[in-house]
């Protein structure tokens, strides 16, 4: 039959060549929600909307005097009336012109939540304070002063983005009278090393924004004179596009620098209005490195890539009507030629030195910051001291790129790290910068990806003055990490030697929880403060006693006082999914690989029944096998549903967070990237079957951003599944030319790479009914809504069984409650049609293309 369109709502659907006339049957557990309701959207039944509407488990937030912890619960959703907020895209920012605050967080991954409540628990006796957010509030997450007395938080209204203080005592909250915040380019709140004054960016003024008069934005001209340039794809709907967009960024950009007391709320101007992007404070309250952004523009990429002009202020000089420049550090030209995986040349990445007043720290590239050139040292580093008069002095130079210094407490020992690119290895050495030459011993040195022998990171401690630092008593730190192993993550606290580089172990969690190192209560180190769960126990806050290791403890473990007991309270918002089961599944790729999932079954399950199955994952890069295939992940987490796990409710099992590794030189791994792919399927549908759990003739797969190129992969090159669910993806990668991932080579290097891994070229052989899903608003450099849309149309055209659903106003992480719910009710129908309801079918098989 021809194509026939059917409008649902908000949603539009074409039925493609090959399927049933009319609608898709509603799923057959329960009648959607939204049958008796007005709104365009749709919802899944009842017993899944009442999980997806529970409160979520609140965030804990020490403060860095250690002797109270914040509880932060954030918002789940936003209503779509908040998503679908107005705004500008300008340069990579989305902006909100009405109260000038970021419509989404950086690179339009979704929109930053609102804080719905905030407590305040006293470490010694758990007493618990609530803090009375202003009605109708939208807060952002608190940020505590370093003495521990204040927290300070953003609020965005309609009108402005306010900004309020909070007591940690009694948690009383109060705006600050006459702050209007400009979010643009972020930096907008911070507390000066004297913890009374908060440094801020303003609007500025009352000036009405630019008014483009019909045809007067003139052309939009971009032109190249030679010489190589590789950008990110971009929606060119959120780079500038002619003069009119740059008088908008230059409106909207524009903020007033100004010190705010916490206090009495006095505002003091500092300095000229500007488009200030970064502001790094010294810790002697005077000093400040500001980053401004100046013309030329560029069409092409976004800000963060335009020209800069980086000073230091000193802002006891201020004067009215001019900027307290002491010295300028660099005037960097437009940055629209970085090598892929490189970084610009001139200075970056600004530290001060936490323990002096005024010494400046940065790094600069000795290869012109391409990866791709041979160099025996890659970056630089420099220092330079107050008064600021003299010369940068070099400190010491790193053979691969630069990647951090951390410094300890411990005035001039510092943890230096460089990263290789193309090996995918990362060192650390200690280093003296007080030793006249710099001397400096290498600490650990291994791959990015090795997680069971990851040492974990120092814990820091914020100094007084606001600067954070490695806690170190004499030669010893405290290294906190993830702690996986072939049982899975199990989260520990270190001390660490530097003299003799050796280990003690203070914690490490259960096997049957899964217990986080908070931090220190207080200044004594044998009393931690822990976040307990487990799959039956709400997340809550433990106060620890380290005690001696057990007789007999095996390496790596540790005993603690019995007598520890919760510091909260913290009760369970969705009960009825404490009777999902999750288990812990190892297993081998045909190739040898070691492979793992968690593996979720339905309430009610019994043992050695075969149910439909959803498989989720998402690709991940490796140099090496053997870290390929480290087990990542708990089963003895507190079990939330999310998304496609909501399906667990409906009677679906879900082999989650399914390893994929695709392993191989990084310059050259997606060479075989379709034959991995399939491989890794093929071995965990083929475990979930060996166990008993899954009906191989009923197996789904949903993944999204490189999870969804992943989805439509498998369904084009295997015949293991019997539909998929594609969520914001990218199928076509000739769209993004130099690169993806971590493919860097060009279309031009290696055009049948390119090729085999898009789907679109494949849409022929793709006659898998695949459920694609994407935001309207997706602004995640090379998941543009095209992608989506072009699959859907090749797919229809030859004839496959496919679905298109586009949620207005989204980026690339879906946020309103609406859409979300409209994700799950799509999901649900699909896959109960084509997987779960589906006719019999033979087994699925290996690789069928």
């Amino acid at each position: 039959m021809q194509g026939k369109h059917l409008l649902r709502g908000l949603v539009s659907t074409t039925l493609a060549v090959g399927m049933t006339s009319g609608a898709l049957a509603a799923p057959t557990t329960a009648t959607p929600a939204s049958a008796a309701t007005a709104s365009a959207y749709n919802q899944p039944p009842k017993e899944i909307l009442d999980v997806m509407r529970a409160p979520p488990p609140p965030v804990p937030s020490l403060s860095p005097t250690r002797d109270k912890l914040m509880l932060v619960t954030m918002q789940d959703f936003p209503s779509i009336a908040k998503v679908a907020t107005p705004f500008l895209r300008l340069a990579g920012v989305r902006i909100e012109p009405g109260n000038h605050s970021q419509h989404d967080t950086p690179g339009g991954y979704g929109i930053p939540p609102c804080v719905s409540a905030i407590d305040l628990v006293q470490v010694t006796d758990g007493k618990q304070t609530a803090v009375k957010l202003p009605a109708d509030a939208c807060p952002r997450r608190p940020v505590w002063s370093a003495d521990g007395q204040r927290f300070a938080f953003e609020n965005i209204t309609t009108a402005a983005v306010e900004l309020w203080v909070g007591d940690a005592k009694t948690g009383a909250v109060r705006r600050l009278p006459g702050v209007r915040l400009n979010q643009m380019f972020g930096d907008q709140v911070q507390w000066m090393p004297d913890q009374k004054t908060l440094l801020v960016k303003l609007v500025t003024g009352n000036k009405a924004p630019p008014v483009e008069a019909p045809g007067s934005a003139g052309p939009g001209i971009q032109e190249s004179i030679g010489g190589t340039g590789q950008s990110s794809t971009y929606e060119n709907r959120d780079t500038l596009r002619n003069r009119y967009d740059e008088s908008l960024f230059n409106y909207y950009g524009t903020s007033q620098l100004a010190l705010v007391d916490a206090a009495t709320g006095k505002i003091t101007n500092v300095g000229k209005p500007g488009l200030y992007e970064e502001l790094s404070v010294a810790p002697d309250s005077r000093h400040v490195v500001v980053t401004e952004i100046r013309p030329p523009y560029s069409y092409v990429t976004t800000f963060d890539r335009f020209p800069k002009q980086i000073d230091l202020w000193d802002l006891r000089s201020v004067k009215p009507g001019a900027n307290p420049v002491v010295r300028e550090i660099a005037a960097l030209p437009l940055a629209d030629r970085v090598p892929n995986r490189g970084v610009p040349t001139g200075p970056r990445n600004f530290t001060w030195r936490p323990t002096d007043a005024a010494t400046l720290v940065w790094a600069e590239a000795l290869d012109g910051g391409d990866p791709k050139v041979k160099a025996a040292e890659r970056d630089k580093l420099v220092i330079l001291k107050a008064p600021f008069t003299g010369a940068p002095v070099e400190i010491t130079r790193t053979e691969q790129r630069y990647a951090g210094l951390s410094w300890s407490e411990n005035a001039g020992t510092a943890l230096l790290s460089d990263y290789d690119v193309n090996r995918k290895w990362r060192r650390t050495w200690q280093l003296n910068v007080d030793d006249a030459k710099n001397s400096r011993r290498l600490v650990w040195d291994m791959s990015a990806d090795e997680k069971y022998a990851n040492p974990g990171n120092p814990v820091r401690r914020q100094l007084a003055n606001g600067s954070w630092v490695i806690r170190q008593d004499g030669d010893t730190i405290y290294l906190s990490g993830m702690g996986s192993s072939p049982d899975g993550d199990r989260p520990f606290l270190d001390k660490f030697s530097l003299g003799t580089q050796q280990s003690e172990r203070l914690f490490r969690s259960g096997k049957t929880s899964y217990e986080q190192f908070i931090g220190f209560a207080g200044n004594d180190t044998r009393r931690l403060l822990t976040w307990y769960q487990s799959t039956t126990d709400t997340p809550n806050a433990l106060l620890r006693t380290v005690g001696a290791p057990a007789a007999g403890a095996a390496k790596g473990e540790a005993a603690f006082d019995s007598s520890s007991a919760p510091l909260t309270h913290l009760k369970d918002t969705a009960p009825q999914v404490r009777e999902i089961q999750k288990r812990l599944v190892k297993y081998k790729r045909a190739d040898g690989v070691d492979l793992s999932f968690t593996l979720y079954t339905p309430p009610g399950y019994k043992e050695g029944t075969r149910l439909p199955t959803i498989l989720n994952a998402y690709p991940l890069d490796y140099a090496d096998a053997s870290q390929a295939g480290q087990t990542t992940g708990s089963q003895a987490t507190f079990t939330r549903l999310r998304q496609y796990r909501l399906l667990l409710l409906s009677g679906y099992a879900i082999i989650d967070s399914a390893a994929f590794p695709i392993v191989g030189d990084p310059r050259k791994a997606y060479d075989t990237y379709t034959e991995q792919l399939v491989a890794n399927a093929k071995a965990a549908v083929d475990e979930a079957v060996r166990l008993g759990v899954t009906d191989p003739a009923r197996v789904g797969v949903t993944g999204h951003s490189h999870g969804a190129l992943m989805t439509a992969n498998l369904l084009a090159h295997s015949d293991l599944f019997r539909a998929g669910a594609a969520t914001s993806g990218s199928y076509n990668k000739s769209l993004t030319p130099f690169g993806f991932q971590n493919e860097r080579r060009s279309v031009w290097e290696a055009p049948d790479v390119y090729t085999k891994v898009s789907t679109f070229f494949y849409a022929d052989k793709l006659k898998t009914p695949l459920l694609i899903v994407h935001g309207g608003d997706d602004a995640n450099p090379g998941t543009t809504p095209l992608q989506s849309t072009k699959l859907y149309e090749a797919i229809r055209g030859n004839g496959g069984v496919t679905r298109l659903v586009m949620l207005p106003h989204e980026p690339h992480w879906y946020a309103a409650r609406e859409s979300n719910e409209q994700l799950v009710y799509e999901m649900l129908r699909w896959f109960d049609k084509y997987v779960k309801n589906a006719p019999a079918a033979a087994p699925a098989s290996a690789a069928a293309n």
